[in-house]
């Protein structure tokens, strides 16, 4: 337990060393291809098994918060990586690898981030499922119209994905709860852990293939590259915070959104790349970097808020 317990803790240092990794020895993470979608299976089982019931419910019942998150979702996002790519000047490649990246859902991982942090699990839950839900409509037609290429998402099969990958996990992590009895404690101990190890190894294979695919982009224009995700990570950190506070949301939902908004989907962003662009493979390095970038950004702020969060618990009992 104590393994798992380290592992979720330093969720960020170990993101990054595994980058490194997965950049200097691409084959080392490669290997996990057949099993790349089991793993955001795995973190959806583990964010169903720690889910409070009762919030779920609470949460289902107001929409309107729900509808607020994915609308920002699908337009700051978009926006600002519209905006970022008309005032640098970046390859073409690489502009479009920026707007798939901001028109993509948001990230799987955002869930268990926003349960490391204490935010408000369902509400993420909520936003991820219903964004990505609405992404085979919704990611096309925003790069298409701010890229001015259009990517033919499979919807059946897309859909399909969704329901295996999110869906059926959390509904079984949930239908498993009161089977644990007395031992639920403990499955919500090791489960963070348990979807950090399965984080780490998604960052650390997109990564290597964005390496294996695109070694003469990243030699060029990848530290150019990486301070535009950085750009955009913070920004969609900070507009998500701002614009919940505009929403009225408590702080608990505020720092939901900001986490949902700045943490996209990089990771489809790289497959919808690399399958609809194959002849442009730079298209994936946008969105290989920034699947990297915000998992260490986003496990360092949760990390935090863990630790004020008990440290203040500690107080209060004093």
């Amino acid at each position: 337990m104590l393994v798992f317990r380290f592992i979720a803790n330093a969720l960020a240092p170990l993101t990054l060393l595994a980058a490194v990794l997965a950049w200097w020895h691409p084959p080392l993470f490669l290997i996990f291809k057949p099993v790349f979608i089991w793993l955001f299976a795995a973190t959806m089982f583990a964010v169903g098994v720690t889910l409070d019931r009762r919030e779920l419910i609470a949460t289902l019942q107001q929409p309107l918060q729900i509808a607020q998150g994915v609308m920002t979702q699908y337009t700051l996002m978009p926006l600002l990586a519209f905006t970022i790519v008309m005032l640098v000047d970046l390859p073409p490649a690489l502009a479009l690898g920026f707007i798939i990246v901001g028109c993509a859902p948001g990230a799987m991982a955002s869930n268990v981030m926003v349960y490391l942090a204490g935010g408000a699990v369902a509400l993420s839950i909520a936003m991820t499922t219903v964004s990505t839900l609405l992404s085979p409509l919704l990611t096309p037609v925003l790069v298409e119209w701010l890229g001015g290429e259009f990517i033919p998402v499979p919807l059946a099969a897309m859909m399909r994905t969704i329901v295996v990958t999110v869906v059926v996990p959390v509904g079984l992590g949930l239908w498993l709860q009161p089977y644990l009895g007395r031992y639920l404690t403990t499955a919500r101990d090791v489960a963070p852990g348990i979807a950090a190890v399965a984080i780490i190894i998604i960052c650390a294979y997109a990564m290597a293939n964005a390496v294996n695919h695109n070694a003469l982009a990243m030699q060029d224009y990848g530290l150019s590259v990486l301070g535009l995700v950085v750009l955009l990570n913070a920004l969609g950190y900070a507009g998500g915070w701002l614009l919940a506070r505009l929403y009225g949301f408590d702080r608990r939902r505020r720092l939901t959104l900001a986490i949902e908004i700045g943490m996209q989907n990089a990771g489809l962003g790289v497959v919808l790349a690399l399958a609809h662009f194959a002849d442009q493979p730079q298209t994936a390095l946008p969105g290989a970097l920034f699947a990297v970038w915000c998992i260490v950004t986003a496990a360092g702020a949760t990390t935090w808020f863990r630790r004020r969060a008990a440290r203040l618990a500690s107080e209060t009992l004093a």
